[in-house]
């Protein structure tokens, strides 16, 4: 995967949080704590899952599926490879801020084992959109 592909799936999927650059995704790609998974059909990425591992402690970065291959299973199957590998890694735990008003998101985190352990009030805000708290999530991973 490179830079401008994730920076490119990334913006199809984000208005808020604002979509990350494809230096912010180069640095990620270089960074040894930083892992990801992603998923292409046919040569062109779908889906992705990055994570960084800090001691024992997992962060879901981010997780970004194309909008015309959503609902197939690509963000569940990038999402449970990435956590097999941060288990791998040695994390006992798995720690995601989400969009309180994204519920597809939600649905497919608590499925797989995430629950609630805080809030952000207000914490993602766009242009002409009213301010949306974040969900601070954690999923143990033993």
């Amino acid at each position: 995967m490179t830079p401008e592909m994730l920076a490119q799936l990334h913006a199809a999927c984000f208005e808020s949080p604002p979509p990350w650059s494809e230096d912010s995704f180069a640095e990620f790609l270089v960074d040894p704590t930083c892992l990801m998974r992603a998923r292409t059909l046919q040569q062109e990425l779908i889906a992705f899952a990055l994570f960084r591992v800090v001691l024992d402690e997992a962060e879901l970065l981010t997780l970004a599926t194309a909008p015309a291959a959503r609902r197939s299973g690509h963000a569940r199957a990038v999402l449970r490879d990435g956590l097999a590998a941060v288990r791998e890694r040695g994390a006992v735990s798995c720690f995601l801020e989400v969009a309180a008003d994204n519920s597809a998101a939600l649905a497919l985190y608590r499925d797989l084992g995430f629950s609630e352990q805080g809030k952000r009030r207000a914490y993602y805000r766009a242009a002409d959109l009213a301010p949306v708290d974040a969900l601070i999530l954690r999923a143990p991973l033993s």
